[in-house]
């Protein structure tokens, strides 16, 4: 239910990415013809200009690819909050509903009320898709069982790669056959399908759900190391807010989401305005990384499982070379590509190899969280979350201001930053990471903690 879940909000949310290479008309800010550009016909030396319905210049698309994240970075904190005490059913299913609300509606808002309308109805999606991974992440700790959060994780999680694999993929057909509004009206419908069945077969616990067996019931309450919320003490916000390893966990996802943001909104417009594919071909090429992603997230999450529970290796060292395959792969990745020139063949391969690599962080990141602390999960999620979405809303404006002529050496320059940024956030993390459970997480040394403070205050 949660990997269904994930694949459709992402398809909602990522389906602009390859819409807006044909919604858009292509402008060069200058008409100088720099040697690097890949020609539409060899030996051919003139631009040319893609038609488009709307008139939006490249940093006209980065702040509305953006967008989404001003919503997004707003909403993780109450989200997490609101899965913990009214559960994960009814947060979702908010979720789920006002995100295919906004998708349905983009071609109208968008033909009415123009980039600034459509901007709004991002924002208002980013706001809704803001409880996806607290509530998602708190879905887990009911769900999981402590030796089981690789995979689970890995299940759930990957279907944010499953969903942009399918979004792009489909999306470039849907394109071809019915134009661009079709994508929105498509996915908005397969929405309203997937809510319906949402609000009928999802419970948020094992005590609630009425269709598995007392054996199973017993087995995930009590391997699970999740306190019930009622019986926790008030969340301790200050050790949370102190705590080295949750600083790293946050300082890694901003590494991680910028790499992954580099190629998740703006590849298409790579493949299309340097290397002048088809809006089908484009669909596939930018739609493989995901596959390869999705595959390999799937394989870490058995992998590390069974090397912490066979080989008992120490659960820290595994989740660490989790997350640096994540961050060394696409920052290997998509410098080579950007040194493919105009070889559409090389690039993809590079393309797809770097992004694979990056199907590591889930069952590493994921898990980690739940290692520090299975109670205030969702709490944790949703402050990393919070702050890491920041690379979503600098990311996709920076390549648009960075690429006004969207020439190969102007995107080669992006790719650095991308390499940079990975590398250094990973770096940190090694640092400051850990999988080892925080105090903060015991109930009791929590109820002593904020005591210690009440006698301090009346002392």
């Amino acid at each position: 239910m949660g990997c269904v879940t994930i694949t459709l909000e992402y398809m909602q949310r990522s389906c602009l990415s390859l819409a807006i290479t044909e919604m858009a008309r292509f402008h060069p800010k200058t008409a100088k013809i720099d040697t690097h550009t890949c020609p539409f016909v060899q030996n051919t030396t003139t631009l040319t200009q893609y038609t488009g319905e709307f008139d939006w210049n490249e940093k006209t698309q980065g702040l509305i690819l953006s967008s989404f994240f001003w919503g997004y970075v707003i909403n993780n904190v109450p989200a997490g909050l609101l899965a913990e005490r009214w559960g994960v059913k009814w947060v979702l299913g908010i979720s789920i509903f006002t995100s295919t609300c906004t998708t349905l509606i983009i071609p109208i808002v968008s033909r009415t009320f123009g980039s600034w309308g459509l901007i709004c109805l991002r924002i208002l999606m980013g706001l809704a898709q803001g409880c996806l991974y607290p509530a998602l992440i708190v879905l887990m700790s009911n769900w999981s069982s402590a030796n089981e959060r690789g995979r689970l994780g890995a299940i759930i999680f990957t279907g944010g790669y499953l969903g942009n694999f399918l979004s792009m993929a489909i999306s470039g057909l849907i394109i071809s056959y019915l134009g661009w509004t079709g994508v929105f009206y498509i996915f908005g419908g397969i929405g309203i399908a997937w809510l319906i069945i949402w609000v009928i077969f999802y419970h948020n616990t094992p005590l609630e759900h009425p269709f598995i067996s007392e054996d199973e019931r017993n087995h995930i309450t009590t391997t699970s190391g999740k306190t019930c919320y009622k019986d926790l003490p008030p969340i301790p916000w200050i050790p949370i807010l102190k705590s080295v390893p949750v600083w790293g966990l946050l300082i890694s996802l901003v590494g991680h989401t910028w790499g992954f943001l580099t190629i998740n909104t703006d590849l298409p417009k790579y493949m299309k305005n340097i290397l002048h594919v088809s809006v089908e071909e484009n669909g596939v090429i930018s739609g493989l990384p995901y596959i390869g992603m999705w595959l390999f997230s799937i394989v870490s999450g058995w992998v590390i499982d069974f090397m912490i529970a066979k080989f008992r290796w120490d659960a820290s060292l595994v989740r660490k070379l989790c997350i640096t395959v994540a961050s060394v792969g696409p920052a290997v990745g998509i410098i080579a590509a950007s040194y493919s020139g105009c070889d559409k063949t090389l690039a993809t391969v590079f393309f797809v190899f770097g992004m694979t690599m990056m199907g590591a962080y889930i069952p590493g990141s994921k898990a980690i969280t739940l290692d520090i602390s299975p109670n205030y999960t969702g709490i944790v999620m949703a402050l990393i979350g919070s702050v890491g979405g920041i690379s979503g809303i600098v990311t996709p404006y920076l390549i648009g201001v960075l690429t006004p002529n969207s020439t190969l050496l102007e995107w080669r320059l992006i790719f650095w930053i991308s390499f940079a940024v990975l590398i250094v956030t990973n770096t940190a993390f090694l640092i400051m990471g850990t999988a080892n459970a925080q105090w903060w997480n015991d109930p009791d040394k929590v109820r002593n903690y904020f005591k210690r403070k009440e006698q301090n205050s009346q002392e």
